[in-house]
């Protein structure tokens, strides 16, 4: 087992990376000490991984009261009535504040259960179980909650940080294919904007990745979640820095607003935003054309170099528009500036933005 902290004063939290860590009741235990009593817990899943790993869940918490909160699985349904769905269980139980929320499934199940257990009786505890490559790498770290909007992405939410991030890595074994892949895009987004080192490793261990090999798995978890530990710790309610982990979101949310939170995962959503972010940078001339290739390249070998939708110019502009970057009315793009090294920038040209929307969404 592998553990890493993130820093944030009083409200700091380990994360701990290995096989089979579901079934260690010590590491919640140890997580809770002083901040909750932990006699009673309510499990969130969905119904893709409740049937998988909750069973395994329960029986480490032998002893303790423990129910189960079972949603729909997929982003569709990431939205405030499942939030008062939760809400409702966890009074129906009488749960009280000193109860624990366990999110235990992949990013959207984690980003709800975070949001519920901030919400009930104005917070409460609250556990990572991310079964995701792209929950072990990014969503479960860092204390982001919320639900999505018709108008855009995580517009509802709150930062809650968990007691504890549990990654087992023995649960990516059951991952659909395009699920891992999906969280690929999450792992090559940490290089491309925070270190050209670890960008370079994964050029090289790509096939070993996609092979679930799990040293190199272990290594991709453990360095994503350190890129993020260390920019979370500067700027945990994203007042700066921390903008920096949305490289490839403002057009990825856009993309998934467009498309009803259907039919594009999370990460292929963010896999197409990183590639027109770089087009955009090269534009720009900040990175150079065979730079440009070598993200798109990559994306290609990951099996995420997908298109997307048409929805045209104008449409792609008022949901960039909704982005939480937006200040003053200005749209704010994380790009890179070289590889390796992104920044937040408002100065993009309206010709240039204009340019690079046209070739990936369409003129009309």
């Amino acid at each position: 087992m592998q553990e890493l902290r993130i820093d944030l004063g009083a409200r700091s939290y380990p994360i701990f990376i290995g096989d089979g860590l579901l079934s260690r009741a010590d590491l919640v235990a140890g997580a809770l000490a002083g901040k909750a009593d932990g006699d009673t817990f309510a499990v969130v899943t969905n119904t893709k991984v409740g049937p998988l790993y909750l069973d395994s869940v329960k029986r480490a918490l032998a002893g303790k009261r423990v129910f189960d909160v079972v949603v729909p699985d997929g982003e569709a349904f990431k939205t405030l009535a499942t939030i008062e769905r939760i809400l409702d269980a966890l009074a129906g139980e009488r749960m009280n504040r000193d109860g624990v929320v366990i999110a235990l499934g992949g990013g959207v199940v984690g980003d709800m259960a975070g949001f519920a257990a901030a919400c009930y009786q104005r917070g409460v505890a609250y556990v990572q179980m991310p079964t995701t490559l792209l929950a072990q790498v990014d969503s479960s770290v860092g204390g982001k909650t919320g639900v999505n909007h018709p108008a855009g992405k995580n517009l509802i939410g709150a930062f809650h940080q968990p007691v504890c991030v549990i990654a087992d890595t023995a649960t990516l074994l059951t991952l659909p294919e395009r699920e891992l892949r999906a969280g690929l895009a999450e792992v090559i987004k940490h290089g491309m904007l925070a270190d050209l080192e670890f960008f370079q490793w994964i050029e090289g261990q790509i096939e070993r990745l996609l092979s679930r090999e799990p040293d190199a798995l272990a290594h991709a978890i453990r360095r994503s979640c350190e890129i993020k530990a260390r920019i979370v710790g500067l700027d945990e309610r994203e007042r700066g820095v921390r903008a920096l982990l949305n490289l490839g979101h403002t057009f990825g949310h856009a993309i998934e607003a467009a498309t009803g939170y259907v039919g594009w995962l999370h990460g292929e959503a963010v896999a197409t935003g990183l590639l027109i972010a770089s087009d955009m940078s090269h534009r720009l001339g900040w990175i150079s054309r065979s730079e440009f290739e070598r993200v798109h390249a990559l994306l290609q070998k990951a099996g995420l170099a997908r298109e997307a939708p048409r929805i045209g110019v104008a449409r792609a502009l008022q949901l960039i528009g909704m982005d939480k970057k937006v200040r003053a009315d200005k749209i704010r793009l994380v790009l890179m500036k070289p590889l390796g090294h992104a920044l937040v920038t408002p100065e993009c040209p309206a010709e240039t933005l204009r340019s690079v929307l046209t070739a990936y969404f369409g003129a009309t």
